[in-house]
């Protein structure tokens, strides 16, 4: 993660803490595509940078995560792959899996979508994430000239989800045996 990257999520942090108004309307921003709901525009445009174009992928993933933020805002080390592996632990759900199998197969024009529903699930009752890791891997994921990286995203979320699945229950049959 950059710099540009903790700072922004520090920014996201401090709205958490000193203005509930701003979270709300980052959350409120989720009912629009990602850098359209000029409401928000005050609380992360200045991090897009001044040559960025409004379709602009770093662009694009900086307003989906202040949203996402926004909706669920505990930060944690963990991905975001991790975290929704956890949830599925915790709740056993299979229905889970499918949503995140689904999401792994979304492309840029509905990957949006897909995240805005983990999010919300990890918000009932789930762990945090590392938001920077997810913006800049959100970053890669909306650039259109990334399919390779994509791809290698994709494997590596798959990879953390899965590891959060089988890591405990690994510990739980060294405890049993």
């Amino acid at each position: 993660m950059s710099k540009h990257d903790e700072k922004f999520i520090a920014h996201l942090k401090s709205l958490k803490e000193r203005d509930r108004g701003a979270l709300a309307t980052l959350r409120h921003s989720l009912a629009f595509a990602p850098g359209t709901y000029p409401q928000a525009f005050p609380y992360v445009e200045r991090f897009a940078g001044v040559d960025s174009h409004e379709r602009d992928a770093r662009r694009l993933a900086l307003y989906a995560v202040a949203g996402l933020f926004a909706r669920h805002p505990a930060q944690a080390s963990a991905s975001f792959a991790t975290a929704f592996g956890e949830l599925m632990r915790r709740r056993g759900s299979a229905s889970i899996e499918k949503r995140f199998l689904a999401l792994l197969g979304a492309d840029a024009e509905n990957v949006f979508e897909y995240l805005k529903q983990a999010i919300s699930l990890l918000a009932a009752d789930g762990p945090g994430c590392n938001y920077a890791q997810l913006l800049n891997d959100l970053s890669s994921w909306l650039n259109p000239n990334l399919h390779e990286q994509r791809d290698r995203l994709r494997q590596r979320w798959a990879r953390d989800f899965y590891r959060a699945l089988r890591s405990v229950s690994e510990t739980e049959n060294t405890l049993t045996e």
